[in-house]
């Protein structure tokens, strides 16, 4: 069975309060990892997986965003005029040909859950990802290609997760593990931002999620209602858990090292680890000794 996923949502609408001063002009997700963008590494991952279309959820104060995926007319003359291949190349920012752009808008911070359902109508009927950028992957394959793959045979929902410590449950949506066989696990409940003696397990879900285009209506009926959840947000994680008894919802032991870029010691992580693997490529043996050093 083929995957038919052809679309991919990123929730990129937040302030990046962590990142200040830096983020007061630039969006977080315009921070550079190495040489490009937070956002194109996921973009990149997305186009990998077998995405062509990609819609931004964002806010209108991030002009950037749409600016560094749109064409540039006077960098292409320029660069055809000089005989630049290779930095005419860089321009498409990661897009595969034919690459479709939607940007909508989430005017208020609602939570995660609202921020997807603003894609709503660039959806469509079909499954879709979601791939948050602050959630970086180091592999060899892309996380999303892995959980594609995965999807292909299973449908329903699917997302990304790996055991965090116990003292860490707090920060994400935890899943309660019905069983587990070769790295995909049965999913039975989920619980959003539990403290630990609340947490059903230590296994949490990260930032890459695959959804059956029905999570979009259980989000309008939550919304339609004025419910919400933990925080006062929409979470993405009730609706889940809401269409656990309709579609089967697993997650995915997914292979890689994955750096949390949301704070700043993981983002520092992901430029050396990165780069050490950009240096690894090139066969730089004596940038490959200074990063490891950093590492260490």
């Amino acid at each position: 069975m083929r995957s038919n996923l052809t679309t991919a949502i990123f929730p990129v609408a937040g302030l990046g309060t962590r990142f200040l001063p830096a983020t007061k002009a630039v969006p977080k997700e315009m921070l550079p990892v190495v040489d490009k963008p937070l956002l194109q590494w996921a973009v990149e991952e997305a186009a990998e997986a077998g995405c062509t279309r990609f819609v931004f959820v964002t806010s209108r104060d991030k002009a950037a965003i749409g600016k560094h995926f749109s064409p540039a007319p006077q960098y292409e003359d320029t660069l055809k005029a000089r005989g630049k291949t290779n930095e005419l190349a860089l321009l498409k920012a990661g897009l595969p040909d034919g690459a479709e752009i939607i940007e909508v808008y989430q005017d208020e911070p609602l939570g995660l859950g609202h921020a997807i359902w603003c894609a709503k109508e660039a959806v469509g009927a079909a499954p879709f990802a979601v791939i948050l950028p602050d959630d970086m992957v180091l592999h060899t394959t892309g996380c999303l290609a892995q959980m594609v793959d995965a999807h292909a045979r299973l449908g329903g929902n699917l997302v990304a997760v790996e055991n965090v410590p116990a003292d860490q449950t707090h920060r994400y949506g935890v899943v309660d593990p019905a069983s587990e066989a070769e790295g995909l696990v049965a999913i039975q409940g989920l619980v959003e931002k539990p403290e630990p003696a609340q947490a059903p397990s230590t296994l949490a879900v990260i930032g890459r999620y695959i959804f059956d285009a029905e999570i979009m209506q259980t989000l309008s009926r939550t919304i339609a209602a004025g419910e919400s959840g933990a925080g006062g947000e929409i979470q993405i994680t009730d609706a889940m858990s809401q269409l656990i008894t309709q579609l089967p919802l697993h997650g995915l032991r997914f292979q890689g090292t994955r750096f949390d870029c949301g704070n700043q010691d993981g983002f520092l992580q992901a430029n050396v680890a990165y780069a050490l693997a950009q240096a690894r490529k090139n066969g730089d043996t004596s940038l490959q000794s200074k990063l490891r050093h950093l590492l260490d």
